[in-house]
């Protein structure tokens, strides 16, 4: 049984068109920026002792009572998750002989969604409460599908214009609507902030998140005809 499908062989007769006449590739990148609107930290607990069990507890209850500091604080408890747990054995090394020294806990959690304003607020109560390592803050933006889009934009306009450039140095006629775009990125990763390990200071934290770059790239092929 034979199914006439117009769009089918219109499709072909494109693909047919574009087939017969010069392709023009190039790339394309667009930029945006944006301020960031949230945060995400990683802190925790590190404890040393000569049992396990010492050490374990010791530090069960230091990060308990950081948890706790950060939920009077206004950080919701399934904002706070534990992304590394781990127990090291310690030894000492002296006249090529070693020596068990004791065991180290180390408990690093997650904070996140927190609020730009909020941000040193939250690593200095962390730190008052007994968090001694702060290994990361990543800067984040609401809605990053927006920016993204802008830059998205601006990265065909970058592509036809370096089309349009080739084809009038080469005089040709170019065909400004791409007959194919390829993207090649996606939004740009949040930032991360490098913070000192085993922070301790009475001053305020200061944290400058500065600003995010959101990045589009893409391949679009044009066609032109001399």
């Amino acid at each position: 049984m034979y199914y006439y499908e117009p769009w089918m062989m219109r499709s072909q007769q494109i693909r047919s068109k574009h087939a017969n006449q010069n392709k023009l590739k190039v790339n394309g990148e667009g930029i945006v920026t944006a301020t960031p609107t949230s945060s995400t930290i990683t802190l925790g607990v590190i404890t040393e002792g000569n049992t396990v069990s010492a050490a374990q507890n010791e530090n069960n209850q230091i990060t308990n009572n950081v948890i706790q500091s950060l939920v009077v604080l206004g950080i919701p408890k399934n904002h706070i998750k534990t992304v590394e747990f781990r127990i090291e054995i310690l030894y000492d090394f002296e006249n090529s002989k070693q020596t068990l020294r004791g065991y180290r806990v180390i408990h690093m959690l997650q904070i996140s969604d927190v609020d730009i304003q909020a941000t040193g607020s939250v690593v200095d109560t962390a730190v008052q409460n007994g968090a001694n390592t702060v290994t990361s803050i990543h800067f984040t933006v609401s809605n990053p599908q927006v920016y993204y889009a802008k830059a998205l934009e601006n990265a065909i306009k970058d592509a036809q214009g370096k089309a349009r450039t080739i084809a009038t140095t080469l005089e040709v006629q170019l065909q400004e609507i791409p007959f194919h775009i390829k993207e090649l990125s996606q939004q740009s990763p949040p930032i991360p902030f490098q913070t000192a390990m085993f922070a301790k200071s009475e001053a305020a934290t200061p944290i400058q998140p500065g600003e995010l770059t959101i990045t589009a790239r893409i391949e679009a092929t044009f066609t032109y005809t001399f």
